[in-house]
């Protein structure tokens, strides 16, 4: 069995948001397009990442205005970057190790896709459906 590449599970040309943009702003573009992730961008290079749940966290703090504190100051500055041709095995296993929600597709310096914990369990589904129609046969 050959296992799938990040790039047939991926979410292509994800949305972004520049690092000094208000978190309200990243909220509405989670809200609005359903999503949870959004690679943060500044210079059109990438510079971190911010979740719904990085949000949450810095707007529980006292005295944050979610309007005025930028979506650098909830980003995470080192996101996982994986490049499209990786097995996805290899970057589920990182991203269950390293606990994370997601990873930035990329080649070179440019953003491609973003691969999230709901696309590997496309990927897990798609890998059973194959598995159970091969042993059908």
């Amino acid at each position: 069995m050959t296992i799938p590449r990040v790039e047939q599970f991926m979410s292509r040309t994800p949305l972004t948001i520049g690092r000094d943009q208000p978190m309200s702003e990243a909220h509405r573009l989670m809200r609005t397009h359903v999503i949870r992730h959004l690679p943060v961008l500044h210079g059109g290079r990438l510079v971190g990442l911010v979740s719904d749940r990085d949000l949450h966290l810095v707007e529980t703090l006292r005295d944050v205005d979610p309007q005025k504190v930028t979506v650098e100051e909830a980003m995470s500055p080192e996101p996982y970057v994986v490049t499209p041709e990786q097995p996805i095995d290899a970057v589920v296993a990182a991203m269950a190790e390293r606990k994370l929600g997601s990873a930035v597709v990329m080649r070179d310096r440019e953003v491609l896709g973003i691969f999230t914990t709901i696309d590997a369990l496309h990927a897990f589904a798609a890998v059973l459906r194959t598995q159970r129609e091969k042993e059908v046969r």
